[in-house]
């Protein structure tokens, strides 16, 4: 049997007076991914997701959000979606428990509030008042509030804005935990590295298009690879310029240090050892390493950007 996408977004448009904010988006979602949408701030992202959670209609194009329209904003379609924004307005001298009962009122088939606190961490934190909780806490109190109502999909909002190391990786604990319950959640975040720790899939969007789109392995197979940077002595550059391994790959040259970029590093580096040891120089302070997320998303909005400028 065939499983529906959670999301299917076809040619979305939407424009503000003169303003195309988005330029034909196509994208899937399936259920039971954590998908995030990345890219620079005015690229789209906050239209998109707001278009999905039904509080603007589009221009032009279809989309689907668990087989319902979004904008009609029907009763049963509230009920099967979680929204988790920057920051969620409660009672501070509501308890954690008696907040999160208060928002299950809302729900006609809420979850089990005990079985919430224990998913996001707060358990501990049940009787304590909100007001008095920390800004980590916090955060996992208005995530509760959002898979309160058993979403089928939890839109979440920069979930770790503002934490230390510590706390953004219990945070990234307690999002992964979503998967136990067959959860669909729509990430965006300025955190490439929490993108790439959380999310099966991410789309990259700039300019009101979705520039790339895959899991981070594809995206960095597509476009990056790994990274192999050293230093030479100077007097050896144009040897390395003109090698082969060049010849067959990118190469960067910044404050001494070469940067090769390749996506099969092992011939790369044969041939660099090679050239190295025929010509009696050294490879000083060789790495060779995958390209992070980060690497991958400056990489793409780099190249869009020229391509851009060409046009």
């Amino acid at each position: 049997m065939t499983i529906s996408p959670a999301i299917t977004i076809q040619n979305l448009r939407k424009t503000y007076g003169t303003v195309e904010a988005l330029k034909g988006i196509d994208l899937e979602i399936q259920p039971g991914e954590i998908f995030a949408l990345l890219g620079p701030n005015g690229a789209g992202k906050t239209t998109t997701i707001e278009i999905l959670e039904g509080h603007r209609a589009p221009t032009s194009g279809s989309v689907s959000v668990l087989g319902f329209k979004p904008n009609e904003r029907a009763h049963d379609f509230r009920e099967r979606i979680g929204i988790v924004l920057q920051e969620t307005t409660v009672d501070g001298y509501l308890t954690v428990r008696e907040t999160v009962d208060l928002f299950s009122s809302y729900y006609s088939r809420p979850r089990n509030t005990d079985e919430i606190l224990e998913i996001v961490g707060l358990e501990s934190q049940r009787t304590s008042l909100a007001r008095r909780l920390s800004g980590g806490q916090k955060r996992r109190l208005d995530v509760a509030i959002g898979l309160i109502g058993n979403p089928e999909i939890l839109f979440l909002d920069e979930p770790t804005t503002g934490f230390d190391p510590q706390a953004r990786r219990a945070a990234w604990e307690m999002v992964q935990r979503l998967e136990e319950l067959g959860c669909t959640v729509v990430l965006t975040t300025h955190y490439m590295e929490e993108a790439e720790f959380l999310a099966t899939r991410i789309a990259i969007m700039a300019d009101g298009q979705i520039i790339a789109s895959g899991t981070t392995p594809e995206l960095r197979q597509k476009y990056t690879g790994s990274q192999i940077s050293f230093q030479v002595d100077p007097r050896f550059n144009s040897v390395i310029n003109k090698s082969q391994a060049v010849k067959d790959n990118s190469l960067d040259l910044f404050d001494d240090t070469f940067t090769l970029r390749t996506s099969d590093p092992t011939p790369a580096l044969h041939h660099l050892t090679s050239i190295a040891m025929s010509n009696n120089f050294q490879l000083d302070n060789l790495v060779v390493r995958q390209a992070t997320l980060e690497d991958i998303y400056l990489s793409i909005l780099d190249t869009h950007q020229k391509n851009q400028a060409t046009q």
